[in-house]
């Protein structure tokens, strides 16, 4: 059975070039040329997407954006705006719409969306990867599942070690772009000189060493999604070049004459404050705006402190198979306050996996910081991001100086190769 598309738009020359796009892709359409018989439409009869633009004679888009998502959940709607009307677009994405089109339409950028709008995975209350019953890991989930479900872009906020890549990981696995490649990039640890060749990508030529053609990130992740952590890192020169390719959806590689189109769905994250970071100047207004359409909030581990076993358990399970755990230690642990949070949890376990006798994992085997006598809270910036700092700075000087020759690097700080792997991976060098 044919797919159904509602399409509602007062302009006949638009309904017809939708229609027959429509028809091509062997897919059965109706028409609405207004928010009253639109909705009346919607009563009537399923559809598997609807598109509509955001101006009509008795009302606006949005009013079917917000109808659809209050009576029609699962019915991806897309809205179709005046080309330079981005603002209504990031309305109608903040209000639960799935995309939008720019006018004129593309057709190439038309069959892209629903492509993507039909392909949308059936609504699932299983998500793996981020576990907890409290109350406050399950309004996450119910938020992923959300945002799966659109292409607007998403901030990520939330202390650091929180999970807020693996919350992009589940995003990204859930949507349906779950097929294409997710390319996570850490911008706080690229030197700013090879910025614009790693995002966008070179032709041979293009400076000195470039001997082929090059991807960036953009094109890497081209149909998937494109995850920017501690995007507040980003130099100002960087943040309008990565505007542009947000806005126009093509992207400029070095050393190449034309701009070529880029499909990719931004989440971006940052354990900053973004709003503040706007305020002193550290990163545009502009694009805070285009960054921060939808916000998920990653919660500490200390206001979740009943998933703290289940966590302790699962960490231990898939490092080590005869890793128990004592009680006394699990009370410690469910008591202390984690300022490096989950990952903070991760480094703990396998410390204390490490160094714990009989295979059991007591309370001295933690060795969990101790609170001052007065009672004072851990200092927001914790022992363990002051040493990751430390250690990505060494690495990354290693990096420089061999010319990102990761064996060389490795024998410069007296590691193995698999020993700086590791760390590479964990604190988020590329």
């Amino acid at each position: 059975m044919s797919k159904r598309v509602l399409i509602v738009d007062d302009e006949r020359d638009i309904l017809e070039l939708l229609e027959l796009a429509l028809l091509r892709m062997g897919l059965e359409s109706y028409s609405a040329s207004g928010v009253k018989q639109a909705i009346d439409l919607l009563g009537k009869r399923h559809y598997d997407l609807c598109l509509t633009d955001m101006r009509m004679p008795d009302g606006e888009g949005l009013e079917i954006v917000e109808y659809v998502a209050k009576h029609h959940p699962s019915l991806p709607v897309a809205v179709i705006t005046a080309h330079g009307s981005l603002d209504n677009a990031i309305s109608a994405l903040k209000m639960g719409a799935f995309d939008y089109l720019a006018k004129p339409v593309s057709l190439d950028q038309l069959r892209s969306l629903v492509k993507s709008a039909l392909t949308l995975p059936e609504s699932s209350v299983e998500q793996g990867g981020l576990l907890g019953k409290s109350a406050a890991m399950v309004q996450v989930r119910e938020m992923i599942e959300k945002l799966a479900r659109s292409q607007a872009p998403v901030y990520i906020s939330g202390e650091s070690g929180s999970g807020k890549e693996r919350a992009a990981r589940l995003i990204h696995e859930k949507s349906a772009r779950r097929d294409k490649p997710f390319i996570a990039v850490n911008c706080g640890a690229i030197p700013e000189n090879l910025m614009e060749s790693e995002f966008f990508g070179y032709r041979k030529g293009a400076f000195t060493g470039a001997e082929h053609d090059q991807e960036g990130f953009f094109q890497a992740a081209d149909g998937g999604t494109l995850f920017l952590d501690e995007v507040a890192d980003l130099p100002l020169l960087m943040q309008v070049k990565l505007l542009r390719a947000i806005q126009e959806k093509k992207v400029r590689r070095l050393g190449a004459s034309a701009e070529e189109p880029v499909n990719v769905r931004i989440i971006s994250a940052t354990h900053q404050n973004l709003a503040e970071c706007v305020e002193k100047g550290k990163l545009r207004h502009d694009l805070y705006y285009r960054l921060n359409v939808i916000a998920l909030k990653m919660p500490p581990l200390r206001e979740m402190r009943e998933d703290i076993p289940l966590l302790a358990h699962a960490i231990l399970e898939k490092i080590s198979i005869d890793c128990r755990i004592g009680g006394d230690a699990l009370a410690a642990l469910s008591s202390y306050d984690f300022p490096g949070n989950v990952r903070e949890l991760e480094n703990i376990l396998e410390r204390a996996a490490a160094l714990c006798s009989e295979n059991l994992i007591r309370v001295d085997d933690l060795q969990l910081e101790r609170k001052e006598a007065s009672g004072e809270q851990p200092a927001e910036n914790s022992l363990q991001d002051y040493l990751d700092r430390l250690e990505k700075e060494a690495i990354l000087d290693a990096l420089s100086k061999t010319k990102y020759n990761r064996t060389a690097a490795a024998r410069l700080l007296g590691v193995t190769f698999r020993a700086l792997r590791y760390r590479m991976e964990r604190l988020g060098i590329k």
